[in-house]
């Protein structure tokens, strides 16, 4: 006698917080600060490069790649920020200029 099969659907849910890399939070900060900076300038790459703690700071390293009309250039961005109340010490941008 063949038994019958019996299908369970059961949804798998992402869970997205562990997706989410611990600089989300920097990246966007480094995102929006550099459009206010570059308000004419399109965002067309971007790349976290890593951090660097050191003294009870942590520096989150981006480089984006910007357009503005036929001109295209990096920009690397410095996140600081206090390691232990999470809370932002300094931005830095710096262009990159490729002749």
């Amino acid at each position: 006698m063949a038994s019958a099969s019996t299908w369970t659907y059961v949804p798998i849910e992402a869970t997205a917080q562990s997706e989410i890399p611990s600089y989300a939070k920097w990246s966007r900060l480094a995102i929006k600060e550099t459009q206010v900076k570059y308000p004419h300038a399109n965002i067309v790459d971007y790349l976290h490069i890593g951090s660097e703690s050191k003294k009870g700071s942590t520096v989150e390293k981006f480089r984006l790649w910007l357009k503005d009309g036929n001109r295209e250039f990096g920009v690397l961005v410095n996140v600081t920020y206090a390691a232990e109340t999470d809370k932002l010490i300094n931005i830095e941008f710096q262009e990159l200029h490729f002749w």
